[in-house]
């Protein structure tokens, strides 16, 4: 297994980072979705073409963390027919995620084809490194969040701006799921049997995926019938 990395929960001092960590706690744990950001393309089990980001270059390292909070599945995806993830700090518990090193531009670029919108727009960093928060729009994932630093570089993710108990819970479908799991499962920190554990009982997820479903997904449980109770 693979250690997890420790996350430093210091604000870093620089505020125009080079490289960041973008961490994903979602469908971008898996590398081959991320990729579809960064060089452009449609991962399987999606309905969109993403742009990718102005440099294509995959990142440097990526590695397996966890942050404070809490994951949950919201709103409604067309892009895979089910629930979104959401991260939200302010609520105890952890989340497994995945951080990948990437340029401050690319960050930007990923964060607005997650908004549906053309790459190409810096983000100002300032508020969120400053702060550990930044609500740059109403959008699902426009708030920035800063858990702190590794290697004495910002640990940056975002959100929506509502916390979890704000929306009802949706769940996500069989193709998020896999490429959610699948992401976590390959960044070798957690065992298929963890996975499917923390992702069932996420709320969204919880009363509609079991853990073995979850498991079959990931091709290491019982085979079931694979699909949601709900």
């Amino acid at each position: 297994m693979k250690a997890l990395r420790s996350i430093d929960s210091t604000l870093p001092s620089e505020r125009r980072p080079e490289r960041v960590w973008y961490t994903s706690y979602g469908s971008n744990t898996h590398l081959d979705r991320l990729a579809a950001y960064i060089r452009g393309g449609r991962p399987l089990g999606a309905a969109r073409e993403y742009p990718g980001c102005r440099d294509p270059a995959m990142p440097t390292q990526s590695v397996p963390v966890e942050l404070t909070g809490a994951m949950y599945f919201a709103t409604w995806s067309p892009v895979w027919g089910g629930g979104r993830a959401f991260y939200d700090p302010r609520v105890s518990g952890r989340v497994m995620a995945r951080a990948h090193l990437v340029t401050a531009e690319q960050f930007a670029d990923i964060a607005a084809q997650e908004m549906y919108r053309e790459p190409g727009t810096d983000l100002d960093l300032t508020g969120v490194l400053a702060r550990g928060r930044a609500v740059l729009g109403e959008g699902r994932y426009e708030t920035l969040v800063c858990a702190g630093q590794v290697d004495r570089m910002p640990v940056l993710t975002f959100t929506a701006p509502w916390g979890m108990t704000d929306v009802q819970g949706v769940p996500p479908s069989a193709s998020y799921v896999r490429f959610l799991g699948l992401g976590l499962l390959s960044a070798g920190a957690w065992d298929s049997e963890a996975v499917a554990a923390y992702v069932a009982a996420c709320p969204g997820a919880a009363g509609h995926w079991s853990e073995q479903e979850v498991a079959a997904l990931l091709g290491r449980g019982r085979r079931t019938s694979g699909g949601p109770k709900g």
